[in-house]
């Protein structure tokens, strides 16, 4: 039985704050570089450390099927999501995108349905699915106006897909259960990831990287992205999982959107209306009657 230690509300604090703003940090780093670009470089740069960390401590590369799992993992989770979600910000408010990642554990749920079957459709579950997608709605229109752009429309289907991508690589993950160091198979799959984009947006998006012209708030947008958003806060995250009851290590998917809308709000300048707050809470109110439905269901296949 996990128990809660001050460790891991430390490590839970550090998810639920850093994570929430990390959606600024890409706001930021968008306006001088493509989001691809920019995910490229935060998610290599600390793939990069990670591996080269347990390398040197002396942990064996994986077997190839491993490192293949990881790579279709990490096209799902950090390309698709990832990458994706950071392009997105050029187009949408940071807080808007936060709110649609709110999602990601409707998704899950909805994937884990389909592919895995572990999932039964209690009427706290459909509640909670109904909620979670009539808060949206309910943010959606204050956006309305903004449909009409076709690049603000883009963005939120950059956005849309990003969770999807985030949600299908979750249940994967779960579903393949790689045997293997959780943070040393993601700094793999950062490492993965970070090529891969960089290659995209260089060779395919015509993007290149000149270092030299980098503004220093593009450079401090992409430091704090990876110390703070990739090493810190991935590695609290992993440690949550790992030691912190499941009921617990699900709250930092409240706390990230609201710490996004309000720095959105009071940094970016960012609008904020009474109806998106509304919404904000109607869509993680129904991420927690999901959560919970979901938790109930693993009890009753435990005593089955």
């Amino acid at each position: 039985m996990r128990k809660a230690t001050p460790i891991g509300y430390l490590a839970l604090a550090i998810v639920s704050i850093f994570w929430g703003t990390t959606y600024m940090a890409s706001s930021i780093g968008v306006r001088y570089l493509h989001g691809i670009s920019l995910s490229g470089l935060r998610q290599g740069t600390a793939g990069f450390i990670l591996v080269s960390i347990f390398l040197l401590r002396g942990n064996a590369i994986p077997n190839r099927a491993v490192l293949g799992k990881l790579f279709m993992i990490s096209l799902l989770m950090l390309v698709g999501s990832n990458g994706l979600m950071t392009w997105s910000m050029k187009y949408i408010p940071s807080g808007l995108g936060a709110i649609i990642s709110a999602t990601v554990p409707i998704w899950i749920t909805l994937f884990s349905f389909i592919l895995v079957q572990r999932t039964r459709l209690s009427t706290q579950l459909c509640a909670g699915l109904f909620l979670g997608f009539a808060g949206v709605a309910a943010i959606f229109y204050n956006y309305l106006p903004s449909m009409m752009n076709p690049d603000f429309r883009f963005g939120i289907l950059l956005c849309v897909f990003a969770s999807l991508c985030w949600a299908l690589g979750s249940v994967l993950t779960a579903k393949w259960a790689l045997d293997i160091n959780f943070l040393y198979g993601a700094g793999y799959q950062m490492l993965f990831s970070g090529g891969v984009m960089l290659l995209v947006s260089t060779l395919i998006m015509g993007e290149p990287l000149h270092f030299a012209s980098f503004p220093a708030e593009l450079w401090e947008s992409l430091l704090y992205l990876i110390l703070f958003g990739s090493l810190l806060a991935y590695g609290a995250y992993v440690y949550v999982l790992n030691n912190m009851p499941t009921s617990l290590a699900s709250v930092y998917a409240y706390i990230n959107p609201i710490v996004a809308v309000l720095l959105g709000w009071i940094w970016l300048k960012e609008s904020l209306t009474w109806m998106m707050g509304i919404g904000t809470l109607i869509t993680l109110a129904g991420v927690y009657l999901v959560n919970g439905a979901v938790a109930k269901n693993k009890q009753v296949m435990v005593t089955e």
